[in-house]
């Protein structure tokens, strides 16, 4: 795959400090909205006036939208503009939140959220504009901040919300994410300069579909099969379905010459095990945002729950976003001395080292505090080392694309962790006065299920080939094989 420059343009002098704070800035907003609703999810049936099973489309519509239309984003930004796409999304996201702030129905309120799920391709639009626009020096710790925005937002977005939820409407939630839409789109066009890089080719229109079909199929089984059954017909259909179509779609993609996903590059060993490794990066972080809170505002008459208050149990989960975002510069030290290889598999043994203390750890409120400081670092080294693996293994013109797929992993991730631990604890859960009560065999069953994962995911880990400072990276844009007219796939690093 080719690509062109047409010069590589620096950010104004006034605004070449504020790039990587805009973009992180806007990385941490768009990930709020995944945990947006967190704090008001069990009164969702009675606010929207449905059944419970209805009410969980809120959150579904919007993991679905935004895995389908990350990586179709990531490859629009290669072929026509980072820049443009990013504003895109946004204004996408800014719309739904205003359909979602002016209804109290269900139907609109779903298709609310599913605009803003829209969003969540700026976070790897983001990392690839700052490969693209920064000096090799301030690569690695710009792409570190710009990754862990994911867990920064969804972190900080829980104390939050429950406060505004708490003591106003809580329509108040999404006027208060468009404005958080707006302002970063008029932060956007002020600093950030559109990217010089092009990929050569025309917009793969057909596999956009194929991959929006494919990942509809797989995803809404793993987001329902709790709610439908898991040996049901129709999750065991929908299985089979996207097994079809995700086969015919890689077929139909290696056959052409301007694919939305190169599949060759995908299945090179830096790309196809970083990725890999994302999808137990995904799914270890939202273990702790879904077992804390519960456990945190479950009432002391349990025997076992810390009987906090919405906002409390927001402020004691929040430091694990506060950590990963101090976290950043450290990684890129640790980067440099240790390569992105290293930073990772130090992020996961630090992330499973928190999820066996936290079994030990649930009998105060102070020892989540604990929990969430020990896993908040391991969590922001592993995210920050993702993006760096792949930008070490991918032409500049192809970050879009490949950072689009590499957070479509995470979100997988992410979605069968929220399937699978919710399986967890309503099937070790307490009937009480006909309400579904976790247990605390659950949240623990739960936090080794969780580090199950980071074992699968280290041991992912440890088949990286030894990969390239992120830093580096840049220099591909000089590469002969990301010139016009070469069309293999990066060689060994």
């Amino acid at each position: 795959m080719t690509h062109t420059s047409t010069g590589r343009p620096a950010p104004r002098a006034d605004a070449r400090g504020a790039l990587v704070p805009v973009l992180a800035f806007t990385g941490i907003v768009v990930a709020v909205m995944q945990t947006l609703l967190v704090p008001v999810v069990k009164d969702l049936p009675q606010l929207l006036g449905t059944e419970p099973g209805n009410a969980t489309w809120v959150i579904t519509s919007t993991l679905l939208s935004g895995a389908v239309t990350t990586p179709i984003a990531g490859r629009l930004g290669d072929l026509y503009g980072k820049r443009r796409m990013l504003v895109l999304s946004l204004a996408v996201m800014v719309v739904g939140a205003l359909v979602s702030a002016l209804t109290s129905d269900l139907l609109p309120m779903i298709a609310g959220r599913t605009l803003q799920g829209f969003a969540m391709s700026a976070i790897p639009l983001g990392i690839g504009l700052m490969r693209d626009l920064l000096p090799r020096e301030k690569l690695g710790s710009a792409m570190a901040l710009m990754s862990s925005s994911m867990g920064v937002g969804g972190s900080l977005a829980l104390p939050a919300a429950a406060l505004v939820a708490q003591h106003t409407d809580w329509h108040a939630l999404f006027y208060g994410a468009a404005g958080l839409g707006v302002l970063c789109i008029a932060l956007t066009l002020l600093v950030v300069p559109e990217s010089p890089t092009r990929a050569q080719g025309t917009f793969d229109v057909l596999g956009a579909i194929g991959l929006s079909c494919g990942l509809v199929l797989l995803l809404l089984p793993i987001t329902k099969g709790g709610d439908w059954g898991w040996t049901s017909g129709t999750t065991l259909g929908l299985f089979a379905a996207a097994a079809v179509v995700l086969v015919l779609w890689g077929l139909m993609e290696l056959r052409l010459t301007a694919p939305l996903v190169d599949l060759r590059s995908a299945a090179y060993p830096a790309v196809l095990f970083t990725n890999l490794a994302s999808i137990m990066v995904g799914f270890s972080f939202l273990v702790v945002s879904l077992v804390l809170p519960q456990l945190l505002q479950l009432p002391e008459s349990t025997g076992y729950g810390l009987g906090q208050s919405m906002v409390v149990a927001g402020v004691l989960v929040a430091p694990l976003g506060l950590t990963m975002m101090v976290t950043a510069p450290l990684h890129a030290r640790l980067s440099a001395k240790f390569g992105p290889k290293g930073t990772l598999i130090l992020g996961m043994l630090i992330i499973a080292i928190g999820y066996v203390a936290g079994l030990g750890l649930m009998s105060a409120p102070w020892q989540s505090l604990v929990v969430t400081v020990i896993l908040g670092p391991g969590i922001g080294l592993a995210y920050s080392s993702l993006p760096a693996l792949i930008v070490g293994a991918v032409p500049a013109s192809e970050t879009g694309a490949a950072g689009g797929l590499n957070t479509l992993m995470r979100s997988i991730g992410a979605s069968v962790s929220s399937a699978l631990i919710g399986m967890v604890l309503a099937n070790t859960a307490n009937d009480v006065n006909g309400v579904a009560v976790p247990t605390l065999h659950g949240f623990r069953v739960s936090f080794l299920i969780a580090t199950g994962a980071m074992a699968i995911g280290l041991l992912t880990a440890l088949f990286l080939p030894g990969a390239r400072a992120p830093g580096d990276a840049v220099r591909a844009r000089h590469d002969p094989r990301t010139q016009p007219n070469a069309h293999h796939a990066p060689g060994p690093r």
